[in-house]
């Protein structure tokens, strides 16, 4: 098996703000690998404040070697290896395992999402995503966010009533919002939540601090909306620390380390109901 990989920077139309950060563009990594004359792509995508760039991605992938497997497609085992490479890094293990996916799912002339049996039928709705901006950008991003169902407000600072309210004064769409663990105090957190349940938000991600799980936990009791961990869960391995202090998590490929455990976090999340 062949790896070769290309590095780019995209360039943000508009710079994305979350609670406690600010990025004007996002690093990528391009993957891809050659085997028995298919090639599977992969894609590992570095927001600066995860820990990674496209500097730790290509150290790490010097140091695999996939001539060490018969079958490459056993992805429970070559986890296991990747993670005893070195702990971390799962935009770059992500970007390895969407390739092996892609070149699997080639290889079988089958959709990933049928190998993984998703039912199509039961996907949940593609949310669009704005970020923390001026009342006048906002609505700009709205305009942009044309032919979406659902759309994703970035809170976590003083103004978040008025992200809102600005929404709302052009769009009447269904809202996510994540406040980024920019929420501390507990009852102006409960209070926010009885609003956004008011204004037609259906659910809100990580409103404390990751490592607060009592906080967390509170707030998840007493919510009129769904409570979302998202920086509290990275791997499979946190979740048995988060059972009960969430009502469900956000299993994004850069965290889980790619499809395969996102899978397994699918499977394990609603085993617990």
């Amino acid at each position: 098996m062949k790896i070769s990989c290309k590095q780019f920077e995209l360039e943000l139309k508009h710079p994305f703000s979350i609670s406690k950060f600010t990025r004007t563009s996002t690093p990528l990594l391009l993957l891809k690998l050659d085997y028995q004359g298919f090639t599977g792509y992969g894609e590992a995508s570095m927001v600066p404040y995860m820990g990674e760039s496209q500097a730790t991605a290509a150290a790490f992938l010097a140091k695999v070697d996939f001539n060490r497997f018969q079958h490459p497609f056993n992805f429970a085992e070559i986890h296991a290896y990747l993670d005893e490479i070195e702990k971390g890094n799962p935009a770059v293990k992500a970007a390895i395992d969407i390739a092996l996916n892609d070149l699997n799912g080639k290889i079988l002339n089958q959709p990933c999402a049928l190998i993984y049996g998703a039912d199509k039928n039961k996907m949940p709705i593609t949310s669009y995503t704005l970020g923390i901006d001026t009342p006048e950008v906002l609505k700009e991003k709205v305009a942009d966010a044309k032919g979406f169902k659902v759309l994703k407000i970035k809170l976590g600072r003083d103004n978040d009533k008025e992200l809102i309210q600005t929404i709302r004064s052009v769009s009447n769409l269904p809202l996510y919002v994540d406040a980024n663990q920019g929420w501390s105090d507990r009852k102006q957190a409960i209070d926010m939540c009885y609003w956004l349940h008011d204004q037609g938000v259906l659910l809100i991600e990580q409103p404390m601090d990751k490592n607060n799980l009592d906080g967390n936990a509170w707030l998840t009791e007493r919510s009129p909306i769904p409570i979302i961990a998202d920086e509290a869960v990275q791997r499979i391995g946190d979740m048995e620390t988060l059972k009960g202090a969430y009502h469900g998590i956000n299993i994004k490929l850069m965290k889980s380390a790619g499809m395969y455990e996102a899978h397994q976090m699918i499977l394990k999340a609603r085993s617990f109901g």
